[in-house]
């Protein structure tokens, strides 16, 4: 991957709705050579794929929490169980492993206060594996969403 490589990476952050002819532009290359290096960081997975980026307030999702996740055991089996319950909650939308205590970060997204109580009572704490769940509110969103450095 190379300069240029990143700077369609970089266009395609700020505006994935760019034609090919406008990304050939903003990048200083012409279509052919720019739809030929598009593809091929689509097919060696740099592009994951395309999607919008919706406000969660505008759908009514108001109310955010990050919850920090500890097993009770970290055998693979408990791992494997505890990431696939937590795949199947629309309302967890990242989940990460950490190392360390906690062992998973999770950020989820509710409608308010009492939705995200049922939440965490109804499905977070009965997870597989779940010892401990602690939570902190997310007040604001001071950097969101923004493109990977080139």
């Amino acid at each position: 991957m190379d300069a240029l490589d990143r700077k369609i990476l970089t266009e395609l952050q700020l505006d994935g709705r760019l034609t090919v002819t406008e990304l050939a532009a903003r990048v200083k290359l012409s279509v052919s050579p720019c739809h030929r290096r598009l593809r091929d960081l689509e097919r060696e997975g740099a592009i994951r794929g395309y999607r919008a980026i919706v406000d969660p307030a505008a759908v009514g999702l108001t109310f955010e929490a990050l919850v920090f996740v500890t097993l009770r055991w970290e055998d693979a089996d408990t791992v494997s169980a505890f990431e696939e319950g937590v795949a199947a909650v629309p309302h967890v939308l990242q989940a990460q492993r950490l190392f360390g205590d906690p062992d998973y970060l999770l950020r989820v997204a509710t409608t308010d206060l009492a939705a995200f109580q049922q939440l965490y009572d109804q499905r977070l704490a009965r997870l597989p594996g779940v010892q401990r769940l602690n939570s902190t509110l997310v007040m604001k969103h001071v950097v969101d969403d923004r493109p990977l450095p080139e």
